[in-house]
């Protein structure tokens, strides 16, 4: 991924707005470390911080047409570009840029040819012959892009907020599918499939058309001259991304450059889930793996840096992306600078464990088009800049826009899930892969439960984050919690913690409105928790908070998991008041007695450790136990 700065119609155009104008532009060089190019026509700048991954040798940019009237810097890659190419008789172009299309394209179209583009791009495009421009964003989100107005007038456009939020009054996120014109001074969406308008679809369910349709966008993605990977937690859907790139691999240029063995990568606690499923799934395709364990300490030292990095503080996302941003560190140190990875699946076939709650098929579809709509705001985000961080590029097959077409076209009768048929989430995607004669993967992983990034990472990492939290959050900042936070108030002390360093970072008002708020059970939607009135008492967004529906869902851990979260309070306590004050874990259809088991789990912990515990059971008289230390 790149990062672009683009400051257009500004007051000044003297050499110190030129200066700042770099300085901003800095900030985004992590995101593109191998060249950096600024272009300046009267009162417009147009910056780029470039990450070389087609024609590392000539396609830097601003890029230009023939005779340089037209000026574009751009973030992505188009993957279609060679049939552009053709497409455009006459022109001349001076890199062998994936992006080099995109000025030509333009003088061809005008403003309407941003459906010919078929990638993830986002990119602002200034038209010197009139001194108008143009911005655009991908159709789902997958680049990053933000914009921002200043007080002279100027319009700016930045692929994080961290390029625009010290110089403009007012900032907000680019909606994806949309182009902007100064032409008009507003947004028009150029991004109009059929199921945006959440119309309940019919087309019979094909196992071979979506395994085709797939395979399609996975080998469009192998489209490189630097060396790639796959990421691999040994789910399904990133299995699936490395079996049929490790199928295609050998004929690609790609293969010819750096090899046909595939490269995989995993990241996890020591004995988690994914890097056991992933190690299988590795030894199956014959990848070369590459294994990186980390500790929970060393996520929580990250947390500051991921913040300032993904600029969220959804507690969702920053679970996440932490493991993701300390993997892509150690992958780019390998010389890696690309890599495959398996997101949007679960909002397009309905995959989180929430989805087996569905009360039809209408309300199923209609979840999947908010899913897929809000992904820029979260699993889009934490993927472009969990890794960007790092001067690393993740590309998504499962939000190519024709498989898109297809999966969402389906009846969505097909993705509910039905246990009494054995039929579990995402069961036509992993039916389209179940070829007898020639098997894309085991059975077993064909097969595997849904594991959230943040859970499969290892269980023990959500429940570190939220003991280091309640050392750092204490129970009178909660109670003001809706005094200091009016604006998607923080309900848990894990995300008041992040909501304090998010607004270090990012101080203006307009930075916390970029953020997603509302309740969400197992990732869900606000909508979708009235599916089970039980959720409402239950939310959390990790999968293990699908009661009766995840493998280890809260009601089942272990005094062990919460012993790993006394072991991290060991290392911090010293700082801290020696009392802390503990809500017994309300799990639904638990009894009152093992609900205060898991109190008493929580006050052995207390003791261990050297902390006054007071616990509270919800239906039963208040029990004291105070360790004096």
């Amino acid at each position: 991924m790149c990062g672009i700065l683009a400051v257009l119609g500004c007051s000044d155009d003297s050499q110190a707005k030129r200066v700042r104008v770099l300085e901003l532009s800095r900030r985004l060089k992590h995101r593109g470390p191998d060249w950096s190019g600024l272009y300046q026509h009267g009162d417009c700048y147009l910056a780029h911080q470039r990450l070389a991954i087609i024609d590392p040798a000539s396609g830097d940019q601003p890029l230009y047409n023939e005779d340089e009237t037209i000026v574009v810097t751009v973030n992505g890659e188009i993957y279609n570009h060679e049939q552009l190419r053709e497409s455009l008789t006459g022109h001349k172009f001076k890199t062998g840029s994936d992006c080099d299309v995109i000025a030509h394209l333009y003088e061809e179209h005008g403003e309407n040819f941003i459906d010919m583009l078929d990638g993830m791009f986002s990119f602002v495009l200034l038209d010197t012959r009139d001194n108008t421009y143009i911005a655009a964003r991908d159709a789902i989100g997958i680049t990053s892009l933000y914009i921002g107005w200043g007080l002279d007038g100027s319009v700016w456009i930045s692929s994080e907020l961290k390029g625009l939020n010290d110089d403009c009054e007012h900032f907000e996120v680019f909606p994806p599918g949309h182009l902007y014109s100064s032409k008009t001074g507003g947004f028009r969406r150029w991004y109009n499939p059929p199921w945006f308008s959440e119309a309940i679809p019919s087309t019979p369910y094909d196992p071979l058309v979506l395994r085709r349709a797939f395979e399609d966008a996975v080998i469009k993605r192998l489209m490189t001259d630097v060396p790639f990977g796959v990421l691999l937690s040994g789910g399904l859907d990133s299995s699936l991304v490395a079996s049929i790139t490790a199928r295609h691999l050998s004929g690609t240029k790609a293969a010819k450059q750096w090899g046909a063995q595939l490269h995989s990568f995993c990241v996890g606690l020591e004995g988690s889930p994914d890097l056991k499923a992933a190690r299988e799934v590795a030894d199956y395709l014959g990848t070369v793996h590459h294994e990186f364990t980390f500790t929970v300490q060393d996520g929580i030292d990250a947390i500051e840096d991921v913040i300032y990095h993904i600029e969220t503080y959804d507690v969702t996302t920053i679970r996440a992306s932490t493991p993701m941003f300390l993997m892509s560190r150690k992958i780019k140190s390998l010389g890696v600078k690309m890599v495959i990875s398996g997101e949007g699946s679960d909002e397009i076939f309905g995959g989180y464990l929430y989805f087996h709650k569905a009360p039809n098929k209408e309300e199923l579809h209609r979840e999947t088009c908010r899913k897929i709509k809000a992904l820029h705001q979260y699993d889009c985000l934490r993927a472009n800049k969990s890794t960007s961080a790092w001067g690393l590029e993740a590309r998504v097959p499962f939000l190519d826009k024709e498989f898109i077409n297809v999966a969402m076209s389906i009846d969505p009768e097909a993705k509910m899930i039905n246990m009494d048929e054995k039929r579990i989430e995402k069961w036509i995607l992993r039916r389209a892969f179940d070829d007898e004669d020639h098997p894309y993967l085991p059975k077993h992983i064909l097969y595997r439960q849904k594991e959230q990034f943040s859970d499969g990472v290892g269980y023990s990492w959500i429940d570190g984050l939220k003991a280091h939290a309640e050392l750092h959050v204490t129970d009178k900042m909660m109670l003001n919690a809706a005094h200091i936070f009016p604006f998607n108030t923080p309900v848990t002390k894990e995300a008041y913690y992040y909501r304090m360093i998010f607004e270090r970072f990012f101080p203006q008002n307009s930075a916390k409105l970029t953020v997603p708020g509302g309740a969400s059970i197992a990732c869900s939607t606000e909508k979708a928790i009235e599916w089970d009135a039980s959720w409402a008492k239950n939310l959390d967004p990790s999968g293990r908070a699908a009661l009766g529906v995840h493998n280890d869902a809260y009601k089942q851990q272990k005094v062990a998991s919460i012993a790993a979260a006394g072991n991290l309070a060991t290392s911090l306590i010293d700082d801290v008041p020696r009392t802390m004050d503990i809500q017994a874990p309300g799990v639904v259809e638990e009894s009152s007695f093992n609900r205060c088991i898991d109190s008493l789990c929580i006050f052995l912990v207390g003791f261990f450790v050297g902390v006054s515990v007071v616990i509270r059971c919800e239906d039963v008289p208040v029990i004291r136990m105070v360790v004096i230390t």
